[in-house]
């Protein structure tokens, strides 16, 4: 009996075992199947979503390494409808700590837009106020549990970063600001926008919590390092804000910049505004060039341009230091006059007393021997009328008329030579003076000290924009503006240091073509030491009420400036160094 038993069992094994196979066999068909493909794809479709994850924006620096512009975590306070239990404890907590209306938001929350199941109620909350609704949140769950009890079940914080500055005000004309889409406007936070921001990446993200390991990062955004000093600039700041209040000035600028290497050290132009607070910027400013006028802003100069109308003369041999000529206090081409600035005859004078007396007639002489050609030559190769292409947003072009423009005439070489019909901004003149203090070589101002991406540091090298000029030209122009301030005692001068400068006070134009009688621009640029210069200074006072000349008004700003520099980039007096240098 037992014999026909095994063999159905055997038989319903060999079935079993085939039917097995065969299952297994469709298992790995359909597994490894174009439809399986499809199945899978559809599973990893609800498995996650694709986001842009945006990088942390680059934090920048000054050259010391002190913050300017970092980041802060701030949060996106919301609701979730579907986990919300009661909303008039959510419409509490957050009009008594965030200020929000409680009637609008329990309107909103009660009676939201159709298909919304999540409501943002405030964006950018700061950290204390959105941890103190967190705290909140917490002892009400402990202390409640049923639906309808006072609980706050359903809010919803959602971390992310907003520009910060720590200091506020401190150097806002050459920082700029971001807004909260992410985008910055002026200065450096515009002109490297894309290497601060990084890029954007889209990336697929994992609803399971427990895959939060898998979560991939977007690359930091570039930390930029400015050729700024924190504590110059504070203190020019400081002195500038003060001379713009005691002089009524409508506004201010100076800039400090080391000659030798373009590095910009300090650069102040008023009004200044709290970064943090970008919003106000309209109530601040009424043009955008008004925000940094350093470098968005041409004017006509006047008589701080005569120190590159004797550079070019001298260097093209039109004349020597010594050089003398007969002041008649006028001087006729073109059909029309030039006259100095007291209307008065000098008699005699050399080229170093030109400049010390500010003599309109000695320039528009020097530039009619020149000639049209080789005057405005020498305006080109010192960069009027070009942008210097310094890394800074909104760089005016100015101005330089030459022959064959349709405004230009004969007597504009004459009234180019003293500063009017020439329109610069601060930073171009003080770039084309940079040959004078640097032996003949004009540098590249720039603010962008280094860029730190991936632990490694890339330094912007010094670069020559030109060489309008020998050596030579630019020691001896220098010496004659040395004895020109120390033969007129003027109010630049600095105890134990000498210094070259050149004051400049020019008529305003106006809509008619005429000059004002009423308002100036008071400007003053400076170099020093004389036999080592390490700081270059530019002075503009824009419309001061309380002074004609810019003896009165700029140069005592340049002093000032002088005398926080030499202490703080730590500048021995002249006998000292010397002393030090040796024989």
């Amino acid at each position: 009996m037992r014999q026909p038993y095994q063999s159905r069992a055997q038989f319903l094994a060999i079935i079993f075992g085939f039917m097995g196979l065969v299952a297994i066999g469709q298992m790995l068909r359909i597994q490894y199947s174009p439809q399986a493909a499809a199945l899978r794809q559809q599973g990893d479709r609800y498995s996650g979503e694709y986001r842009t994850l945006y990088p942390e924006r680059g934090q920048i620096y000054d050259r010391h390494g002190y913050l300017l512009a970092g980041n802060t975590t701030v949060y996106e306070v919301g609701v979730s409808l579907q986990d919300m239990r009661n909303p008039h404890s959510i419409a509490l907590a957050m009009s008594s700590v965030l200020g929000l209306s409680y009637d609008e938001i329990y309107e909103y929350i009660t009676n939201p837009p159709d298909g919304l199941v999540y409501l943002v109620m405030k964006d950018h909350v700061s950290s204390e106020r959105a941890h103190e609704l967190q705290r909140m949140q917490t002892q009400l769950a402990e202390q409640y549990q049923a639906k309808g009890d006072p609980t706050l079940a359903g809010l919803d914080f959602r971390a992310h970063l907003q520009r910060s500055y720590p200091e506020q005000e401190l150097g806002s004309n050459i920082i700029g600001f971001v807004t909260r889409e992410g985008r910055g406007y002026f200065g450096v936070e515009e002109k490297y926008n894309d290497l601060l921001a990084g890029m954007p990446v889209r990336v697929w993200v994992p609803q399971d919590p427990n895959r939060a390991f898998e979560l991939p990062k977007a690359p930091k955004g570039t930390d930029m390092v400015l050729t700024i000093d924190r504590e110059i600039q504070a203190a020019v700041e400081e002195i500038l804000n003060e001379a713009v209040e005691d002089t009524r000035s409508v506004s201010g600028t100076v800039i400090v910049m080391n000659p030798k290497n373009g590095e910009i050290l300090a650069m102040v132009s008023t009004p200044q505004m709290d970064l943090n607070e970008f919003w106000t910027y309209t109530d601040t400013y009424k043009y955008a060039s008004d925000f940094n006028r350093a470098v968005s802003t041409q004017y006509e100069p006047g008589s701080v341009i005569k120190v590159l109308t004797m550079a070019a003369a001298i260097d093209s041999g039109a004349v020597a230091p010594g050089t003398t000529y007969l002041d008649l206090g006028y001087y006729e081409i073109g059909g029309g006059y030039v006259y100095n600035w007291d209307k008065g005859a000098w008699g005699v004078q050399d080229m170093t007393g030109c400049l010390q007396n500010s003599l309109n007639v000695c320039m528009a002489r020097l530039a009619s021997q020149m000639g049209t050609e080789t005057y405005y030559t020498y305006m080109r190769r010192f960069g009027i009328g070009r942008p210097t292409g310094i890394d800074l947003a909104g760089e005016a072009v100015g101005r330089l008329k030459t022959p064959g423009d349709s405004d230009w005439y004969l007597i504009d070489l004459a009234t180019n030579s003293f500063g009017q019909g020439v329109a610069v901004t601060p930073i171009q003149m003080l770039t084309a003076a940079s040959a004078l203090a640097n032996d003949g070589k004009m540098v590249y101002p720039h603010v962008l000290y280094g860029m730190v991406k991936d632990g490694d540091q890339y330094n912007t090298p010094t670069q020559v924009l030109g060489t309008p000029i020998s050596p030579q030209t630019a020691r001896t122009v220098s010496e004659m503006l040395a004895l020109g301030m120390e033969r007129g005692e003027s109010l630049a001068l600095v105890d134990g240091y000498r210094l070259a400068g050149k004051t400049g006070t020019a008529q305003i134009p106006t809509d008619s073509g005429f000059y004002s009688l009423d308002e100036i621009n008071a400007s003053f640029i400076g170099w020093g030491p004389l036999d080592n210069p390490q700081f270059m200074i530019y002075v503009w006072l824009e419309k001061p009420a309380t002074d004609d000349w810019a003896s009165f008004l700029a140069a005592p700003v340049f002093k000032d400036v002088v005398e926080k520099l030499v202490v703080l980039m730590d500048i021995p007096p002249d006998h000292i160094r010397q002393q030090l240098a040796g024989p």
